[in-house]
């Protein structure tokens, strides 16, 4: 994805909220050998993409002073109760660079699951995102995650999925995290759920 920034002349709390008053967003980027700079952005066209799951994690183009570069979205602060953002930050990041970032979770195929199908379980979300390492140019977008072979009872974990190649979990110490759990129905499994199905 790209987008535009505007290098920024003044700093500090009162020019920032003078910025805001024209409809522009302070922001930084740093990292990498050049020194962070301040920036700015259109603050419509910044809401607008924020609300695209890609932008959040994905490698952008960033156009700055007639150049591209290569950048993650770091950090966003929003107003406590107005559509506003307050503040972006974005890290430069190249081929070498080795990051920790959280990546979305798709889920497919979980209603055509036997679990689901045959025995109308639940299906329990516990985790949407996952935190990964990987070097910058690996990070994917997001992980998909195949529900299509779980049965009732079924309780997924961090250590069962299938990652992309170079791809690592960070789970803090934490073991055997639950991705995703199939739970009875309301009023529990019955001979019924399973034998309906299977008679049409």
């Amino acid at each position: 994805m790209k987008f535009v920034a505007f290098e920024r002349a003044k700093q500090g709390t009162g020019a920032s909220r003078r910025l805001r008053n024209t409809g522009r967003t302070p922001g930084i980027v740093f990292g990498g050998s050049a020194e962070p700079t301040a920036i700015e952005l259109d603050h419509n066209a910044l809401w607008f993409t924020l609300q695209k799951e890609a932008f959040h994690a994905s490698l952008l183009e960033m156009e700055l002073n007639g150049k591209t570069e290569i950048v993650l979205l770091r950090d966003v602060q929003y107003h406590p109760f107005k559509q506003l953002v307050l503040h972006v930050d974005f890290q430069r990041v190249d081929a070498k660079t080795r990051l920790h970032k959280k990546v979305p979770l798709h889920f497919i195929n979980g209603e055509t699951s036997p679990a689901v199908k045959l025995d109308r379980s639940v299906v329990n979300h516990v985790m949407t995102e996952l935190e990964v390492e990987c070097l910058a140019t690996d990070l994917p977008e997001h992980i998909e995650i195949d529900l299509g072979e779980s049965v009732k009872g079924s309780t997924l974990h961090v250590t069962d999925l299938k990652l992309p190649k170079g791809i690592k979990a960070v789970t803090h110490g934490k073991k055997n995290q639950t991705v995703v759990t199939f739970t009875a129905p309301p009023g529990g499994y019955t001979a019924d759920a399973a034998a309906e199905p299977a008679a049409e």
